[in-house]
């Protein structure tokens, strides 16, 4: 399920994804880790963590000027989640131009917060790190960029979180601190052993990162719990503590902490990549800060629904308008139109209720509401009067002719409801009678269809039905909109399009 959509507004990644096979054409390191599927698409094996590593590497390249090498036994970031974090660090301290002092604590060797604040904004860091092979990296890393002047990498003792770290800058008061902390507890939890829901699908992506870059005594929680710690002691130091969390289940109890300790401004927010999903968690001392809303509890993060699409090639279109007067269309019908009117006289026949709906000027749109399934068995029926005509006797002979008494007319009528009538051979024939008025469809035709199909109670589902011209040809989508079984929207697709195509290949009246 692509998160994509949900992730920070102004995230460049948002609604343009990386192009790997433009990037590929670019830069060579990162082509050999880049093939074509079966349909074309270039590709990434993200279970690769050189693979991995080759994405960020070239994205903070490409996107940012930056230039940046990480080892395969070290954490490797992607760009887009780390990105939304800066974002709503913007977002916090109310700003992205004015110049901003800011905490990473625990930078890695990749130091990409602080090198994309530096580069993106001018925010001036200190970078703090534990481990000896992240904190080399990280400082070879801003040399190499030229960033000297506004990120101080420094090695700092085992769980040092910020009071260690700020002793000797008594003196400056931050905007901000962030933090990604390691997520799980112990080496169980970090391969996913009773961690993981097993409703959930498996990582798409490969783990690294050294231990103390994953594992901490307690998880991510007794971790953030130390960082509350430190900040009731520094309070105004920071004007916002920042977190990043791995599980949702942190959140809750987190906030609860803050709560108890009785600090003032607290909110939270939700960071979105590709299937990935992470938390995050701000609070603050000061009482001038803008606190940023929380994402709102009813949104729901869905799978984008995608319509059944069906095309009908040029050759099949121009065939449906020659006999599109067969149907009472007006002479040289719009495609469009010729295959709006053919989709009305088909949901007609099977008693589906329709309306037309405002649109595009090249696109027609209908709003569908199906109350009973009268094509299920459409392939049946028509082997049964096959069947049928088949059975029936042959002519009499000559001289002997059939009274009027032995056949059944069925005549249309008009009213409100359900009635019998007589025959023209006094025989009692039943007739379907509308149940409101009358409409008039694309062919000029008196169709009977209810005042509003969508206000019926009881029906098997609704859609819409999209007609469009794509330039010589037309293409025919149906978006679902409530109901009971999505099948069944598949199924009547399948009908609309093989009863078209029957069409052609058989015209009406042949």
């Amino acid at each position: 399920m692509s998160l994509n959509k949900s992730m920070h507004p102004r995230n460049r990644y948002k609604d343009k994804p990386p192009d790997f096979a433009y990037l590929a054409s670019k830069y060579p390191d990162f082509e050999q880790h880049v093939h074509t599927n079966l349909a074309g698409r270039a590709m990434l094996n993200f279970k690769e963590p050189e693979a991995v590593r080759a994405l960020t590497c070239t994205l903070l390249k490409e996107d940012f000027g930056l230039t940046i090498d990480i080892p395969l036994e070290r954490l490797i970031p992607t760009v887009p989640l780390r990105l939304n974090y800066i974002h709503w660090v913007e977002d916090l301290i109310g700003g992205r131009g004015e110049p901003r002092r800011g905490i990473d604590i625990g930078t890695g060797a990749s130091c990409i917060y602080p090198l994309l604040g530096a580069s993106m904004n001018g925010w001036h860091y200190l970078a703090t790190e534990v481990d000896d092979i992240c904190f080399d990296y990280a400082t070879r890393n801003v040399e190499q960029n030229n960033l000297s002047d506004l990120i101080k990498v420094v090695k700092v003792p085992q769980k040092t979180l910020l009071m260690d770290a700020l002793k000797e800058e008594s003196a400056i008061v931050y905007d901000f601190c962030m933090c990604n902390p390691p997520f799980f507890a112990n080496q169980l939890e970090a391969k996913g052993v009773n961690s993981r829901n097993s409703r959930r699908p498996p990582p798409s992506s490969v783990n690294t990162g050294g231990v103390t870059e994953i594992m901490a005594e307690g998880g991510e929680l007794e971790f953030v719990k130390r960082i509350i710690h430190d900040s009731l002691q520094l309070k105004t130091r920071l004007r916002w503590y920042s977190c990043m969390l791995g599980k949702k289940c942190s959140l809750a109890p987190l906030k609860e902490e803050l709560r108890k300790q009785g600090v003032p401004k607290v909110t939270h927010t939700e960071f979105c990549q590709g299937r990935t999903m992470r938390w995050a968690l701000a609070w603050s001392f000061y009482d001038d800060v803008t606190v940023p809303s929380p994402p709102s509890k009813k949104r729901k993060l869905e799978k984008s629904r995608k319509p059944l699409t069906f095309m009908l090639l040029q050759p099949t279109v121009k065939e449906l308008q020659s006999q599109a007067s067969s149907i009472g269309c007006p002479s040289n019908p719009r495609p469009v139109e010729t295959i709006t009117a053919w989709l009305e006289k088909t949901l007609s026949d099977l008693k589906v209720l329709y309306k037309r709906v405002p649109c595009g000027r090249k696109e027609q749109s209908l709003f569908l509401t199906v109350v009973e399934n009268n094509w299920i068995h459409g392939r049946q029926r028509r082997r049964d009067q096959g069947r049928h005509l088949r059975e029936l006797p042959r002519a009499p002979p000559s001289g002997i002719s059939t009274t009027p008494s032995s056949v059944t007319a069925h005549v249309p009528q008009s009213g409100t409801n359900r009635a019998n009538s007589q025959g023209a051979s006094g025989q009692e024939v039943q007739k379907e009678v509308p149940t409101e008025t009358q409409e008039v469809n694309a062919t000029g035709q008196e169709v009977t269809q209810p005042q509003s199909p969508g206000a019926v109670q009881h029906f098997l589902f609704k859609c819409l039905v999209n007609v469009k011209a794509e330039e010589q040809d037309v293409a025919v989508e149906i978006h679902w909109v409530e109901g009971q079984n999505k099948d069944l929207m598949n199924q009547l697709c399948t009908y609309l399009k093989n009863t078209l195509f029957r069409v052609v290949a058989k015209p009406l009246g042949t």
